[in-house]
């Protein structure tokens, strides 16, 4: 079982555009933050309280958008805050993977232990 993360743009598969992908996260411990839902709310222009929305949440760990996790991200490592929220909030979840459909991140590889990819 691993710790898994998932960007925005992954968790937004997961529950909008391909929800075939959320069966191969069965058996692990899966991360989103916080973060994620507003833009998928907003995104989506989903309204609260959205009954489908609740059901998905209770599959995932939320991680909290935090000073600590903010601070870091207007640090870096990227110039994208949103890109930098979410590897930071990866990173402080402790999570071994991280999915995302970004390209750009795809580069890094790595964000300290957190393996950066599309699939595991």
């Amino acid at each position: 079982m691993a710790n898994i993360f998932l960007d925005s743009n992954y968790f937004f598969d997961v529950t909008e555009r391909d929800i075939n992908k959320r069966e191969a996260l069965n058996n692990n411990k899966v991360f989103v933050s916080a973060l994620s839902y507003h833009i998928f709310f907003y995104t989506y222009k989903h309204k609260a309280p959205n009954k489908l929305i609740n059901k998905h949440k209770k599959e995932f760990y939320i991680a909290d958008l935090t000073d600590k996790i903010l601070s870091l991200s207007l640090e870096g490592p990227t110039n994208d805050l949103e890109d930098n929220i979410q590897l930071h909030s990866a990173s402080e979840s402790d999570c071994d993977i991280f999915l995302t459909n970004d390209k750009k991140l795809f580069n890094m590889k790595f964000f300290g232990k957190t393996r950066i990819t599309s699939s595991f």
